[in-house]
């Protein structure tokens, strides 16, 4: 049975960030399904990681192209003023629960929740 990991970035600081994108390749590279959820603050890493001045842009890319960004919060990206962004980038936006994603639905799927 394969290891299922939901990554849950909540920390909008940008080396917190890069951490969970690190984690995320990683533990892919590793053969666990891993799923990446961007919550409150990290939001706001959505459109500076996509700019290909910031020096991380090109993690950010290597995560998105692996599939690994599951969804962004719909309510958290609308306020950190990122939701525009995640749309542009094909980014998929949850909003299960009250306007956020639902932990438990992860946990619900067999997903071990972690979260940054």
């Amino acid at each position: 049975m394969v290891k299922k990991i939901a990554l849950f970035a909540f920390n909008g600081e940008p080396m917190c960030f890069v951490h969970v994108l690190l984690n995320a390749l990683d533990m892919d590279g590793r053969g666990i399904d891993v799923k990446l959820v961007i919550e409150g603050t990290a939001c706001k890493q959505v459109p500076e990681m996509s700019d290909p001045d910031n020096g991380f842009h090109s993690l950010y890319e290597k995560v998105k192209e692996a599939g690994l960004v599951d969804c962004v919060c719909k309510a958290c990206s609308n306020k950190m003023d990122a939701m525009d962004s995640a749309v542009e980038q094909g980014l998929e936006l949850c909003d299960d629960m009250q306007g956020h994603p639902s932990i438990a639905r992860y946990m619900e799927d067999g997903y071990e929740v972690l979260v940054f």
